[in-house]
This record gives structure tokens, C-alpha cells and sequence, in this order.
């Protein structure tokens, strides 16, 4: 019988990890004074499930994001790279708190990371 390695997805604790990942991250995120007015006027319920989605695809799982893409997602948002590096430092603590192993911490940093250019303003 052979052995395969656990897709990312699967080490997040899949849909239901990934749910609930998403759910710690947002709750970080709207409470960071300096990233709260990104999401004024936003509806936190539609955005979590996109989320969820992306990050679920972005991993090797089964869901399908079918949502604009990340760019024109964040069109007109100004997003400097300071925002964007809280961001992902949110999304780091999120996974180090949820007790996700460093390797994969380091693989969804280093995805979001590869964002940068399509979500930052110069």
C-alpha cells in the first residue's frame, strides 16, 4: 500500500479547519484598527464564504472558487504594503493559534504572499 502526503487542505483540518481558520482570521482582522476600515460596509458573511472557498482551492481542496479575481477583488481598496503585511501576519497567528504545523504556515504565507503585487497600490 503507498503512502501519500496530506494536500494542504487536508493538514488545515480541510472545509471544517479551514471554516474555522477563516472565521478566527476575520474576527482578528475587523478588530485591527489600522485594517478595520478596509471592511466597513462589507458583507462579512458572503466575504468569509469566498474565503473559505478560495483558500480551500488555493490548497488542494475540493471547493471551487468562482468569485472576481484577486485583483479586481481588491481594485480602488488603496492597499498599502504595511495593510497587506498585517493582513498576513493575521493569517499566520490565526493558523499558529489554531495549532497548524510551521511548514504549513509557511506555504499559505508564502501564497498570499505571491498576492502582493495583484492586491498592493504603489
Amino acid at each position: 500500500m503507498t503512502e501519500t502526503n496530506p494536500t494542504l487542505y487536508e493538514k488545515l483540518g480541510a472545509e471544517v479547519g479551514i471554516r474555522k481558520a477563516v472565521d478566527v482570521f476575520y474576527d482578528r482582522v475587523v478588530a485591527d484598527s489600522t485594517l478595520a476600515p478596509y471592511f466597513s460596509g462589507i458583507d462579512m458573511p458572503a466575504l468569509r464564504r469566498h474565503q473559505v472557498a478560495m483558500l480551500s482551492t488555493a490548497t488542494g481542496g475540493p471547493a471551487q472558487y468562482d468569485g472576481r479575481d484577486i485583483e479586481s477583488a481588491h481594485a480602488g481598496l488603496d492597499v498599502k504594503d504595511e495593510h497587506f503585511d498585517r493582513v498576513v501576519e493575521h493569517l499566520a497567528g490565526t493558523l499558529t493559534d489554531l495549532g497548524v504545523d510551521q511548514e504549513s504556515v509557511g506555504m499559505v504565507g508564502a501564497t498570499f504572499t505571491s498576492l502582493r503585487p495583484a492586491i498592493v497600490t504603489s
